[in-house]
């Protein structure tokens, strides 16, 4: 038997919402080896303060990935895992840019304005498929991440 019907899902939508957690794992990829290369080139006075922070954010940027590939499998779709096929369909773009401190947070930020929009978009979705799990998943997804939006922000003074 299915998980779809197992879970109690309709199989288009549960295909549907799937689809959109492979473009969201792309993004997550990509924000991670971005957030790894910010890690391991941060340069400057705010070194100390960086260099951590983005390990923080790294590992928690890895967990996701394996929940959102974790989630795709349950839904009965296989997750995507190439980097190739990542940067085709992520619409965060590798970064260049990894030593400078306001650039890396900048980078950081809009990454960050990247999934959270994202992952609204996929709590409508799961929302109309009566898919809670996905929906929570989500939820609790965004109310991390604005948090993380208003500490970077503030330490870029905005």
């Amino acid at each position: 038997m299915k998980n779809t019907q197992i879970l109690g899902l309709q199989e288009e939508s549960s295909k549907l919402i799937a689809e959109k957690l492979n473009v969201l794992l792309a993004n997550y990829s990509v924000f991670y080896q971005n957030t790894r290369g910010a890690h391991w080139n941060i340069k400057g006075e705010q070194f100390f303060t960086l260099h951590p922070k983005f390990e923080e954010l790294y590992d928690s940027l890895v967990l996701k990935i394996d929940e959102i590939a974790e989630r795709i499998l349950t839904l009965g779709a296989t997750p995507c895992h190439n980097y190739s096929d990542y940067l085709k369909v992520s619409t965060i773009q590798e970064s260049q840019e990894v030593s400078d401190a306001t650039k890396c947070v900048e980078q950081i930020l809009e990454a960050f304005k990247t999934v959270i929009n994202l992952q609204r978009e996929i709590l409508e979705i799961a929302g109309e498929a009566g898919d809670e799990a996905t929906n929570s998943q989500m939820g609790d997804y965004i109310t991390e991440q604005e948090k993380e939006v208003w500490m970077y922000n503030a330490y870029l003074g905005k």
